[in-house]
């Protein structure tokens, strides 16, 4: 299988393409849910969506580091999770969960991506794919949790 053809970056600044990101968000989201519903190993789930999918315009980079990086700091993201969510996290909707997990794992794992993207992009999947309220409970799960891992990009 050959490797991504459209560049990553915009124009050559070297920033990455939101639009591919945003796409690469999207399918990890939809691909985070794969795994937690229905416990498939990450490799199939992987395969399935690069073949499935027209991933032309995608950061399959960036998709594969969230789909990696989520399930391997599991615990970790919870955990940092759990003080902003006004329930537990296996109470939240697996949609929900998918997000936040995501979100969190951009926050404390991807500081090149500002905390104000990661949570506009995390509020944009919920009014797509959540509940009709989920984006508000996204919002505020995730600007506390900004607020205590962005600390000094808060700051500036």
């Amino acid at each position: 299988m050959s490797e991504n053809p459209i560049p990553r970056k915009d124009n050559d600044s070297g920033r990455p393409n939101p639009g591919a990101r945003r796409k690469a968000r999207h399918y990890a989201m939809q691909a985070l849910y794969q795994w937690d519903m229905a416990g498939a190993s990450l490799n199939k789930i992987e395969a399935e969506f690069l073949i499935d999918n027209d991933m032309t315009h995608v950061d399959t980079e960036y998709f594969r580091d969230i789909l990696r990086g989520v399930p391997n700091n599991l615990g970790e993201l919870d955990e940092m999770l759990s003080p902003c969510l006004s329930r537990g996290i296996e109470e939240v909707t697996p949609v929900e969960k998918a997000i936040l997990r995501l979100a969190a794992f951009e926050l404390a794992h991807r500081i090149d991506v500002p905390y104000r993207v990661v949570i506009n992009e995390s509020v944009e999947l919920s009014k797509k794919f959540g509940a009709t309220e989920s984006h508000k409970f996204i919002n505020g799960a995730l600007d506390q949790l900004a607020q205590r891992v962005r600390v000094v990009e808060l700051k500036k």
